[in-house]
């Protein structure tokens, strides 16, 4: 019963928000380029960059109808009070599809042609891809010339509308040099050894935090984490309760699987999607590698050594 109610606790938790999305998308994993607003000169209007960059998210309070401009100028997304729409005739509407902008632009888009709205959703906030604020071409020349200093590769802008007055989202966009990986897989490895020959009942309980906290963080960027990652740490913190062998090491595996070695690519990326420094992001991950591991691998040698003791006392038994 109490597994269950943390179950849904935690799921309600790391439950993100639902805006407007004027596209499928696509996120990555972790990136090199790091997206920032710098400022917005609408008042009632709030901007902010989620899922490692991949999208920006627009918030509109002022009650009002505040358009998006398109690649041509043209109107591509009007968030009003009643909603955010989106103008077919746009052909950003298809170019933001996906992060990469790929997608075909049919014939019929015509940025020209007077706006065809059509709604997408009863919500005031909205994300969309938007190729002014993405690198998509290969690594910058001034990166791989010196691939150890960040590099400022543009300044870009949004320009928004509300009827005939211009506004405009601000912000930049730089290159990052990765981090150590091979510190942050030392440092996994200095985990399980703490984990491993101090176990005690509080383990479980930091080793199931650890992969909980990151999904909240990814929510809180806006983005999600697969369940098997919350459930994983659900199951390590229920261990710090009821631990018999089996299940530690059960526990154990499933959070160095799925909360660690699933999201190994934090550890050698600069920008991730989580909220806050992408050094907290990749301490969880090697809490839940390095310890996960720990428990899977306390549990196995605690299940041998009860089968070896259930094995010697039949033999006795036998011979009496």
């Amino acid at each position: 019963m109490r597994l269950l109610l943390l179950a849904g606790v935690v799921g309600a938790i790391v439950a993100p928000a639902t805006p407007a999305f004027a596209h499928g998308g696509d996120t990555p994993s972790a990136t090199a380029y790091r997206t920032a607003v710098t400022g917005v000169t609408l008042d009632g209007v709030s901007v902010r960059v989620v899922e490692a960059g991949a999208r920006l998210e627009l918030r509109n309070t002022t009650g009002h109808s505040v358009e998006i401009l398109g690649y041509s100028g043209e109107p591509y997304l009007d968030v009003r009070a009643d909603g955010t729409w989106q103008n077919v005739n746009s052909p950003a509407a298809y170019i933001n599809e996906t992060l990469s902008g790929d997608t075909s632009v049919p014939a019929s888009a015509d940025p020209t042609a007077p706006p065809a709205w059509r709604k997408i959703s009863s919500a005031t906030t909205v994300r969309w891809h938007d190729q002014r604020t993405h690198w998509l071409s290969a690594v910058p020349p001034v990166a791989a010339a010196d691939p150890s200093q960040s590099h400022r590769l543009r300044d870009w802008e949004v320009p928004l509308r509300v009827q005939t007055s211009a506004y405009s989202i601000r912000g930049t966009l730089d290159w990052l040099p990765p981090p150590r990986t091979w510190m942050w897989w030392v440092g996994a490895l200095f985990v399980f050894a703490v984990a491993f020959f101090a176990f005690f009942r509080i383990s479980p309980l930091i080793v199931g935090l650890a992969p909980l906290a990151y999904a909240l963080t990814r929510a809180l960027d806006g983005g999600s984490t697969p369940i098997v990652v919350v459930l994983a740490g659900v199951l390590a913190i229920a261990a710090a309760y009821w631990n018999p062998p089996f299940y530690v090491a059960l526990s154990g595996a499933a959070v160095a699987l799925f909360g660690g070695f699933a999201e190994a690519g934090v550890l050698g990326a600069a920008v991730v999607p989580h909220a806050g420094p992408g050094w907290l992001a990749r301490v969880f991950v090697i809490v839940a590698i390095g310890g996960g591991a720990a428990m899977a691998l306390r549990g196995v040698l605690r299940l041998r050594a009860a089968l070896n003791d259930t094995t010697v006392a039949g033999y006795r038994l036998s011979h009496d």
